[in-house]
């Protein structure tokens, strides 16, 4: 009899990918598995048919060879693959093993030792805010795990090698059957290395990676601000079993300044002034990251005024917009007077007073309020 296409047992198109393919099996091979269907001798046949193209299918050689020549090119292979129910196949507990095996991350196939992803490291960068704000190129020590020079990272003494462990057979899993369910899990003797080391190494007591502090040197890109961080590749924790590093996590964190506060892009500054230029109005000398800079006083300035000037804040390290600089003016209380200033002082304050509302509008307003809050209500 005539065997049927392989794609056509599994209901799927000729260009379908491995995860449709195991999909497909599934189905078919839950509905006809002997287990479920016992004495139905078709529903065997079918699983076995189902079976024998998942096989092929998901074999690349194979699937290589069955297209270009058909059945014709994987006769033996598909002959030497072994029977189905109680022969090689896979049992009923197999396939809910595979099932559960992709939730728990255990994976339906057997596999070598695991190779595992170093972790992420998280470094704390103290910079100044010209520095954030110009960029610069800082130089950092990290502790991080690194391969042991000792043993070169297999954790075994020298002139040893790490055995195969006799849990998992090397495969790093062990497989944990409960009546049907078949549950896949890390090997907890070898903790899915597949490989034991019975002669640890002094330098890193087995473990193949030691704690080592090496020097970087880091790009700081101008516009950063407090919390941004930059990631380094390759630059963190050493992998396990071969496997890649992590990362390098650089947090910036920001110093205080003795005269600027940053806010996004924008800078703050406090800028006193005496009473006298505040009263007639004149210019001051103002901070700002280019320098120095001159800024005009308009008479009758109060306490708390903020005056903006464009341009002078912090380029955005994403966008490229530039922040503006916020001079928020104190008027000085002057203080050390000599007698004759306080008599000055005094003549001008009596002056003032006979000027009543015109001269302190701002303490008048407030007064009345004062009033209104004191006096009882009707």
């Amino acid at each position: 009899m005539a065997k049927r296409d392989y794609y056509e047992v599994l209901g799927v198109s000729r260009g379908a990918d491995e995860t449709e393919l195991k999909k497909a099996y599934r189905r078919l091979a839950m509905k006809h598995h002997p287990d479920r269907n016992p004495g139905d001798k078709t529903a065997e046949a079918m699983f076995k048919e189902c079976k024998e193209a998942y096989e092929v299918l998901t074999d690349a050689h194979r699937r290589a060879a069955y297209d270009q020549f058909g059945h014709a090119g994987v006769e033996g292979a598909a002959a030497g693959a072994g029977g189905f129910y109680g022969g090689g196949g896979a049992g009923f507990a197999d396939i809910f093993g595979d099932v559960f095996g992709d939730i728990f991350g255990g994976g339906g196939a057997r596999r070598a030792s695991q190779a595992f992803r170093g972790a992420d490291v998280r470094f704390r960068l103290d910079l100044s805010l010209e520095d954030a704000v110009r960029g610069t190129e800082a130089r950092i020590r990290v502790p991080t795990l690194a391969a042991c020079e000792a043993c070169h990272g297999s954790g075994a003494r020298a002139g040893t090698t790490p055995v195969v462990c006799p849990t998992c057979g090397g495969h790093g899993q062990v497989r944990m059957q409960q009546g049907f369910f078949s549950i896949q899990q890390t090997c907890p003797n070898c903790r899915g290395s597949g490989r034991l080391v019975t002669q640890p190494c002094p330098e890193c007591r087995g473990e193949g990676r030691a704690r080592r502090a090496k020097t970087l040197s880091v790009t700081v890109p101008a516009g950063v601000d407090d919390g941004d961080q930059i990631r380094v590749s390759g630059q963190g924790d050493a992998g396990e079993n071969g496997g890649p590093p992590g990362d390098l996590y650089v947090q910036i964190q920001l110093k205080p300044h003795p005269l600027f506060r940053r806010e996004q892009d924008d800078l703050y500054c406090q800028v006193p002034i005496s009473f006298g230029t505040a009263a007639l109005g004149g210019e001051v000398e103002v901070p700002s990251l280019d320098g120095r800079m001159t800024l005009k006083i308009p008479a009758e300035t109060q306490t708390d005024k903020v005056f903006r000037v464009r341009g002078k804040g912090v380029r955005n390290v994403r966008s490229g917009h530039q922040g503006d600089l916020f001079c928020r003016i104190t008027v000085e209380t002057p203080v050390h007077l000599t007698r004759a200033q306080r008599d000055l002082l005094a003549e001008l304050e009596r002056s003032l007073r006979e000027g009543g509302e015109r001269h302190s509008p701002v303490e008048h307003s407030w007064l009345d309020k004062l009033k209104g809050f004191f006096e009882p209500r009707v």
